[in-house]
């Protein structure tokens, strides 16, 4: 497909940014945010998305984070700032700072929150299979916003 065929320049994730037909560079730090967890996290920041992937700096602040969620596309996330408590399958729960890389499998439950002590930033990557966005187990919860 080529980056010229305006059906391709739509975002499957809405308010994310398309990248192609001469956009190149994003400058994300100045770029408008978006929810990267509807629902279940309280993860912002600006989303592009390629052909085959996504991309996104997301913020959480600190004491703040994911509940329990999946999705059908992979995820990696490079941790920049601050340091996430994370939880992937039946591991045990980690605390992971800056320069740390995260792998979440496609279909495995996992969280990750911020820890009371400074904002979080991160730079996730996922395939295009699906959106930015997760599917909560427990809907009911909404997102995190510390403990309870």
């Amino acid at each position: 497909m080529s980056t010229t065929d305006k059906a391709g320049m739509q975002t499957r994730t809405p308010g994310a940014v398309k990248g192609g037909d001469g956009k190149f560079i994003f400058p994300l730090e100045k770029m408008g945010k978006i929810d990267a967890g509807v629902g279940y996290s309280t993860g912002v920041g600006p989303v592009v998305e390629g052909e085959r992937m996504q991309c996104a700096l997301v913020t959480k602040e600190r004491g703040t984070g994911s509940n329990p969620h999946h999705h059908p596309n992979e995820q990696w996330n490079y941790i920049v700032k601050g340091t996430l408590r994370v939880k992937v399958g039946d591991a045990p729960e980690q605390l992971c700072g800056p320069g740390t890389l995260l792998y979440f499998p496609a279909n495995i439950v996992h969280y990750t929150i911020a820890t009371e002590d400074a904002d979080v930033v991160f730079f996730a990557v996922k395939d295009l299979s699906h959106g930015i966005s997760g599917i909560p187990v427990d809907p009911s919860k909404g997102v995190y916003t510390g403990k309870k």
